[in-house]
């Protein structure tokens, strides 16, 4: 994207890429009982830091691309109200994966993975009645339904961010949305990967120092088939009834992945 380009786009979407604060913690540094994995730069490597890109994919809006960036430190994830997947119903622009080198993470039934990062999002990311998921764990390939989901939800005519267990329809946590719009929020992700009754989930965010939300669900199904693979961005449902969907983007950094040892 060309200076000129993203100086429209910053305008745009809001005013430029905000600085993240410095978490005090080397990239790929070690965490007690769990072994570093991936630590990419988006300085450095950009969007070569995942295993796929899923950027309009059905080719809705290529003047408003890239939607997905490297800016500075931080990966960008632009996303507008023209904007089309290949299902017109619903808007799509996702990265998968955990990229390393010419390989990438593979995550399997019995592990434990963790991922932690901090993600910024504006005010004009809001919750919709309808989904909005910026993280999803799934099975790699096209049919299967997700397995966990970080979603933007309206919940009682309340705006919440909450994780959710898809299929067996269980929220493993919920807090209001709108003290966390324009402002840098850790996430702490853990899964253990099993079948029926094997796995498990936590999920903590941290916002100003603050722990905002700490749930856990154990005795879950947390696998469908052949592996899990992460997903990041923004994956919209253009059904919303509160008048939420608008041009926006979120932004991830310090994005770190960790296997249990």
């Amino acid at each position: 994207m060309t200076p000129s380009r993203r100086a429209v786009l910053g305008a745009a979407l809001g005013a430029g890429v905000p600085t993240a604060a410095a978490t005090g913690r080397p990239p790929g540094a070690p965490v007690a009982g769990w072994q570093p994995r991936w630590s990419p730069s988006a300085r450095e490597v950009g969007t070569r830091a995942f295993e796929t890109l899923e950027d309009d994919r059905a080719h809705s809006h290529p003047a408003g691309g890239p939607h997905i960036t490297a800016e500075g430190d931080a990966f960008r994830f632009s996303i507008h109200t023209v904007d089309r997947d290949t299902s017109a119903d619903r808007q799509r622009q996702e990265v998968t994966g955990c990229r390393t080198g010419d390989t990438y993470l593979t995550w399997r039934k019995g592990q434990t993975w963790r991922v932690t990062y901090r993600m910024f999002l504006p005010g004009s990311l809001r919750a919709t009645t309808t989904f909005t998921h910026i993280m999803q764990m799934k099975q790699p390939g096209t049919g299967s339904a997700p397995i966990v989901v970080q979603s933007l939800r309206r919940s009682g005519g309340r705006q919440t961010i909450e994780l959710k267990l898809f299929e067996q329809d269980v929220v493993v946590g919920r807090t209001d949305l709108e003290p966390l719009h324009d402002r840098w929020t850790d996430v702490d992700f853990r899964i253990t990967i099993g079948d029926g009754a094997a796995g498990s989930v936590r999920w903590i965010l941290k916002s100003g120092g603050k722990t905002v939300v700490d749930a856990a669900e154990s005795g879950v199904d947390t696998f469908l088939a052949d592996r899990v693979r992460p997903k990041w961005g923004i994956y919209r449902s253009l059904g919303d009834t509160s008048g939420s969907i608008r041009d926006t983007y979120m932004l991830l950094t310090d994005l770190r992945a960790y296997q249990r040892v």
